[in-house]
């Protein structure tokens, strides 16, 4: 596996890939190639060959590839064969969404723990999952093995939270605080920017019909 070569891009695309497939297999499609699968899903076969070929050898010559095999060797290559446990800091509107979000139910992702410094909010539950003391962050995160963090603070507040994220060991991040932050290399830290999303959307929009598609 040429790990060193392998782009978020490519883990995106991967992820893509395997909704697909699960369409497919949920269909009753046992095999397709790649022309079909970029057919059928508006991709690009030379990608998807390209892409697959850093994991190895998936497709059968004549037949192409089977369906719920490729599946499950994507599953495994996204890590996706096990369970994640994750956590919110900052129990506002948008962390309690989150944590009440049906998508995280059917997925290999669960929210265990909430954290807030509102004492009015802390002991509480938002479905399942219960509002903790985030003075109490690394003693849950042990006690419940959380791998990701997600952080729905304020922006100025954000860094700190991140450093204690950090300290706690946790490596996944997943940030909705519009700042950058700050982290060693051995930390992965994804910023969704909603925002910034909607400012470029209001660009395309201010753009004059014929130049939208350059």
């Amino acid at each position: 596996m040429k790990v060193e070569k392998i782009s978020e891009l490519t883990t995106s695309r991967l992820s893509v890939y395997l909704r697909c497939l699960e369409e497919l297999s949920a269909s009753g499609v046992r095999t397709i190639s790649s022309e079909e699968l970029a057919r059928k899903f508006r991709l690009n076969s030379a990608q998807i060959r390209k892409d697959l070929a850093y994991f190895g050898e998936f497709g059968v010559r004549g037949v192409g590839y089977y369906v719920d095999d490729l599946r499950e060797h994507l599953r495994r290559i996204l890590g996706l064969d096990k369970e994640h446990k994750v956590c919110i800091i900052g129990a506002g509107r948008l962390g309690t969404a989150l944590a009440d979000y049906n998508g995280f139910k059917k997925s290999n992702f669960s929210v265990v723990a909430l954290f807030d410094i509102d004492e009015s909010k802390i002991g509480k539950s938002i479905g399942n999952v219960k509002i903790y003391n985030f003075a109490d962050f690394h003693k849950i995160v042990r006690l419940e093995k959380i791998e990701i963090a997600v952080i729905t603070v304020p922006a100025y507040a954000a860094q700190q939270v991140l450093d204690e994220v950090v300290r706690a060991g946790i490596k996944a991040v997943l940030n909705f605080a519009p700042v950058t932050l700050i982290a060693d290399a051995s930390v992965k830290v994804k910023t969704v920017d909603l925002t910034t999303s909607l400012e470029s959307l209001s660009y395309f929009l201010n753009q004059p019909v014929n130049g939208r598609d350059e």
